[in-house]
Parts: C-alpha cells; structure tokens; sequence
C-alpha cells in the first residue's frame, strides 16, 4: 500500500524535476533570442548611409595586388585626403565582419542566422578583393590576429555554404520571376 506521505514525496519530486526542465528550456530560449537581437541589431549597421558609402568606395577600388594599391592610393596610415577615405572605408566594412566573425567564433551569434540574413555573396566579394590588403596590413602592424573574425566567417561560411542553403531549400517560396509575374 502507498501511503499519503510517499505520493506528496513523488509529487514534490516530479514537480521539482518539471520546473528544472522547463527552466533548462526557458535559458536556452532566451539565449536563442538574445542571439537573434545581436544579429538583428548588427544589420542595422550595414543598412546605414555610412555603411553603404563605405561599401562603394571598398567595392570601387582597383587594384591587383598590394604593390599596385599602394602605388595607387599610398601606404599604409599615408596622411592624403584619398587615402583617408579608402582607410576609413576599408575599416567601417572590414570593421562589420571582423566584429561579426569574432562574436561567431565565440558563439554569441548563430553562423545559420549570419547566413540567413546576410548571405554569403557579399561577404565572399568583399574578402575576396581585399585579401591582399588584409594580409600585408596584418603584416605591416605586426599584428597576428588583424581581421582574424572576418577570415573566421568567410572560412565558416564557405564551410557550411552547401549545409546552409539547405535549409533554404525547403521553404517552398516563389522565385524572384514567379514574384515578379504577381
């Protein structure tokens, strides 16, 4: 036979268990939802006139190699007026993904939601033209780490790219033309 005191003894129990789950639960969906804030809260760095003005100036830039930048805009901390655009410009663009490839790395932000809502394109095109410059200013400040986040996320990213898009593929949505035909 049970007894009353045994069943108020499980009960006590199960509930203790329960609210342990459901405050394991609670943590971990907040954290999600802290994440996606970071996120959201970056992008709207990227959406500035600042930002955007960076961007063309970055994207705008001719060059091969580090020689011919140098020949083309001066070396590094040069103090014209032309090169203090470039610099800042670089920077406020470098600055965006290095910040967002370091809190990746450190797990404060989720790479699937990076890729959902800032793709990969641009991240590749950016890192892709400055690549050169990233590497001879690293080594010009003698700095190991320079815009080690953004390596981080263009590496991750090109990791993950085929997993991610998965993702993706399973939202039935209409393509840009079937959009466009509404």
């Amino acid at each position: 036979m049970v007894d009353i005191q045994t069943v108020s003894i499980v009960l006590a129990s199960a509930s203790v268990i329960a609210g342990v789950i459901y405050y394991a639960f609670q943590i971990r969906h907040q954290n999600r939802m802290r994440k996606t804030d970071l996120v959201i809260r970056l992008c709207s760095r990227i959406q500035s006139d600042d930002y955007s003005d960076a961007m063309r100036v970055v994207m705008n830039l001719e060059f091969k190699d580090y020689d011919e930048f140098v020949k083309k805009y001066g070396p590094m901390f040069h103090r014209t007026q032309a090169f203090q655009e470039v610099a800042k410009s670089l920077t406020r663009v470098w600055g965006f993904y290095d910040l967002v490839g370091t809190l990746l790395y450190r797990r404060h932000i989720d790479l699937g939601l990076v890729y959902d809502i800032l793709g990969v394109s641009e991240i590749k095109r950016i890192y892709d033209k400055t690549k050169p410059l990233i590497v001879e200013f690293g080594k010009e400040l003698n700095e190991p780490v320079w815009m080690r986040g953004f390596i981080y996320l263009y590496n991750e990213l090109l990791r993950k790219e085929p997993q991610l898009r998965k993702t993706w593929e399973k939202v039935s949505l209409p393509t840009i033309s079937e959009t466009n035909s509404l």
